[in-house]
């Protein structure tokens, strides 16, 4: 019996909730079965809680269900209140639509769009042009004040303020699903289990409105231990985009989650088989860096490709080995305007460091290397002479490393 994607989405732990699930099993099951997920576009690149997102759809789509990839290029102009305890930066049309082609191509290199197996679309190609009476007109009765304002995503943000923009978040949202059911035939949204009441509302939509059936399925979030979302460091988010996050930084992140996280991250972020993962959970100690390794080669070549996977690895394993091979390690840009200024400074300035009260506790530690020699000195300084031709190799902490260019 062929096994159904659904069994596979429970196996790998990715189900949160389901509205219908012996329905969306057997929708699953049928030829030409669609489903949605959408990505508002709230910056340039995609990220790695994007990643889920995209596994799940690669999933369903080797298993022969259809994806849609729905860029937000029209809800970009509202803004998701879900999870948020501020509003959304405002973004003008041309921020918008620039993040969007950012997203786009990088959706492209993830899912295959060919021969119709997967479906890029935009909703501002339906939003923008809407009339806003005829709008309301059309969805607002289907709505109840009452029962919006008791979905979680707008509980929230009643006592800090939500403000009118954001609350029509949730029936642009609905409308989105009734276009793409009676565009596409899509009978079922998936999402972060942050989405679940704006699921549930363009499903009740199409229910409403079509008198058909559709669906809502939620995932669930990568977190680390203590409840935060996976995916932040020092320095920022972890892009899937090399340019704002580099292929060695990418594959370090991965090669240090935290021990607990290995097992689930692989079950979330490769398609590496389950009877191997299960394998890795039997691993203790010092055997765990074991997975590490094979997490962190898994998702560096998903996003970035088998090469620059091997690149990163191989350059991690030389610096770790001390061979110094430091041509895949992510670089930072120094003016000789910054010589002979504190280490601490220089850190913090290149937001290597979130502060310059975290450089000076990673000295004060002795985490800080430089060229492999120790910054026991406080306040040492940044000398022309640590350079060798125009490069130096800073150490923080057990597996950090960055190049540091001096330009003229």
């Amino acid at each position: 019996m062929k096994k159904n994607v659904f069994d596979t989405l429970l196996e790998r732990g990715y189900i949160a909730q389901v509205t219908h699930e012996e329905e969306v099993r057997h929708y699953l099951s049928q030829e030409g079965a669609t489903f949605y997920v959408g990505f508002d576009p709230t910056a340039d690149s995609l990220h790695v809680g994007h990643l889920v997102q995209i596994m799940i759809m690669s999933h369903m789509q080797q298993a022969g269900v259809r994806p849609i990839a729905l860029m937000g290029g029209g809800t970009g102009y509202v803004g998701d209140p879900s999870g948020r305890t501020d509003m959304r930066s405002v973004m003008t049309p041309e921020v918008i639509e620039h993040n969007v082609g950012c997203f786009i191509k990088q959706m492209s290199s993830l899912l295959d769009f060919s021969s119709g197996k997967a479906i890029l679309d935009d909703n501002a190609n339906w939003l923008v042009p809407l009339n806003y009476i005829e709008f309301i007109r059309e969805v607002g009765p289907h709505f109840t004040v009452n029962r919006m304002l008791s979905a979680d995503c707008y509980k929230q943000r009643l006592d800090s303020g939500l403000t009118f923009l954001e609350f029509n978040y949730m029936i642009l949202q609905a409308y989105d699903f009734l276009m793409l059911f009676r565009k596409y035939g899509c009978r079922l949204q998936a999402g972060g289990d942050d989405q679940w009441s704006n699921i549930i509302a363009g499903a009740e939509l199409i229910r409403k409105k079509e008198q058909e059936a559709a669906y809502g399925l939620t995932f669930q979030l990568l977190e680390t231990s203590d409840g935060q979302k996976m995916g932040k460091t020092a320095r920022g988010a972890i892009w899937l985009d090399e340019s704002k996050c580099s292929v060695y930084d990418f594959y370090q992140y991965w090669r240090n989650v935290e021990d607990a996280k290995v097992t689930q991250c692989m079950r979330f972020l490769t398609f590496i088989g389950m009877d191997e993962i299960h394998q890795y959970e039997k691993l203790e100690g010092a055997a765990i860096n074991d997975a590490k390794i094979r997490l962190a080669y898994e998702v560096t070549a998903i996003v970035h490709g088998h090469e620059k996977a091997k690149q990163a690895e191989e350059a991690a394993k030389s610096l770790f080995g001390g061979n110094g091979d430091d041509a895949s390690v992510p670089s930072e840009a120094v003016s000789r305007d910054q010589l002979n200024s504190p280490l601490i400074d220089v850190l913090a300035s290149l937001q290597l460091t979130k502060s310059k009260g975290e450089a000076r506790r990673l000295i004060e530690q002795g985490g800080l290397y430089v060229n492999d020699g120790q910054v026991r000195e406080l306040y040492a300084e940044l000398t022309e002479d640590l350079f060798k031709d125009g490069e130096l190799l800073l150490r923080m902490g057990k597996k950090r490393y960055i190049k540091l260019e001096l330009k003229d």
